[in-house]
């Protein structure tokens, strides 16, 4: 153990540097991540080996809790070889010495381990080999393990997350029914755009249509500036816009002509009569969907945004965040069309993947089959831990933690 030397306060440069080219590199254990989560304090955890070179990093939050104590906490880290025992042993003996000295109940830690990866549509229960292995090495530093647990409300962090990876052609690969959903978008003339802080309004104002109708809390306007401006160019938001107004007038011009064509139609001329009366058929039908829609609108000739996307690049990795949608535009399917433009972004800045978030594992929800349309990889995480630091106060704290995890997802 004396060929290692632990600090807990490294500069962001050396930090990130490591993290970003590292294997098990993720959003959460980035330095930034400290400055979005401002209401726990936090420390920048590292080891180096005998050569003085860098093997381990952990951002370690650390929440206030009654009577002075507190909980550490390492989102999807620490960023290390979690094969090497020798390390795990040495930089766990090391966090728990200053956990004792922060009133440190417990440590909880979910890192970003791949205990099985398969496509959506493959479900199965093998785990890697290497599974048991890491199971060894965590219970060796005194790791409780929650399980491998279901659904995502058991844990901190989704256990099961969908992930499309980089493709050269990624419209090429996808479902025969994607490609049907993005042509129905194309219809509807709806454009996607993308940009900074300056389309915040419109995000908000989507994500909390979202939460209204899915009875959910998410984030307000100052969380999300918070990560556009802590993550600068690395963030982004993608906005989905239509003009009902154009489509509405659009719509009752080509009505118009579809009426003169049919009284003008030779009467011989079954088939093109047949085929003159169907496409009538369909814009009567987008008439009377978009005349309502816009009388709501308030009659205005403008683009709308009706659905939007914010995601962060770390390294070579997309994290798409968060979401939201106009209900009203369902019909339009603009999130389709706003996903495939999300993952170009995503790769075209060298990204391996974009993580569209966690999903339950029995893969039969409605997020997942909505994530299904882009032809995903389900990778399946280790899961949560706990290494009891205070042994006597741990399962009263550990009680209190799910109490307060439970109450504030109502």
């Amino acid at each position: 153990m004396g060929n290692y030397r632990f600090v807990k306060d490294m500069n962001q440069e050396e930090y990130d540097g490591f993290v970003k080219n590292h294997q098990y590199c993720n959003l959460l254990q980035s330095y930034n991540w400290a400055k979005v989560k401002k209401n726990w304090d936090h420390l920048y955890t590292g080891v180096y080996n005998s050569s003085g070179r860098l093997v381990g990093t952990g951002l370690v939050l650390i929440k206030q809790l009654p009577m002075h104590l507190t909980m550490f906490y390492l989102p999807r880290g620490p960023i290390m070889d979690y094969l090497n025992e020798d390390l795990m042993v040495f930089y766990f003996n090391e966090l728990k010495k200053i956990a004792k000295q922060h009133h440190c109940v417990m440590i909880k830690l979910d890192p970003a381990i791949h205990v099985n990866d398969y496509k959506s549509s493959e479900y199965n229960e093998n785990r890697y080999p290497s599974t048991e292995r890491y199971m060894e090495i965590f219970k060796k530093i005194g790791a409780v393990h929650y399980g491998f647990t279901t659904y995502i409300e058991e844990t901190a962090q989704a256990r099961y997350i969908s992930n499309v990876y980089y493709q050269e052609d990624i419209e090429a690969n996808l479902p025969k029914h994607t490609k049907r959903l993005i042509k129905d978008a194309d219809r509807r003339n709806v454009q996607i755009v993308h940009g900074g802080p300056e389309f915040l309004d419109d995000f908000s104002r989507l994500v909390a249509m979202t939460e209204d109708r899915k009875h959910v809390a998410l984030r307000d306007e100052d969380y999300f500036r918070l990560l556009m401006d802590t993550y600068g160019d690395d963030a982004v938001i993608f906005l989905a816009k239509c003009n009902v107004y154009d489509l509405y007038h659009k719509a009752l011009d080509r009505q118009q002509q579809l009426e003169k064509d049919i009284a003008d139609n030779p009467a011989n001329a079954k088939k093109k009569l047949r085929r003159l009366q169907d496409q009538l058929r369909s814009t009567e039908k987008e008439i009377k969907e978009f005349k309502p829609m816009l009388e709501e609108l308030g009659n205005e000739n403008k683009e709308i945004a009706i659905a939007g996307i914010l995601s962060i690049q770390y390294g070579n990795t997309c994290e798409m965040l968060y979401a939201g949608m106009d209900q009203r535009f369902k019909k339009f399917m603009p999130q389709y069309k706003e996903y495939i433009e999300n993952f170009k972004w995503a790769f075209d800045r060298g990204c391996k993947y974009a993580d569209m978030g966690g999903v339950e594992g029995t893969l039969d929800d409605g997020l997942t089959k909505f994530k299904d349309n882009f032809n995903p990889t389900i990778n399946e995480f280790i899961g949560e831990f706990d290494i009891p630091v205070n042994k006597l106060l741990y399962p009263a704290a550990k009680k209190a933690y799910q109490k307060m995890k439970a109450s504030s997802k109502k």
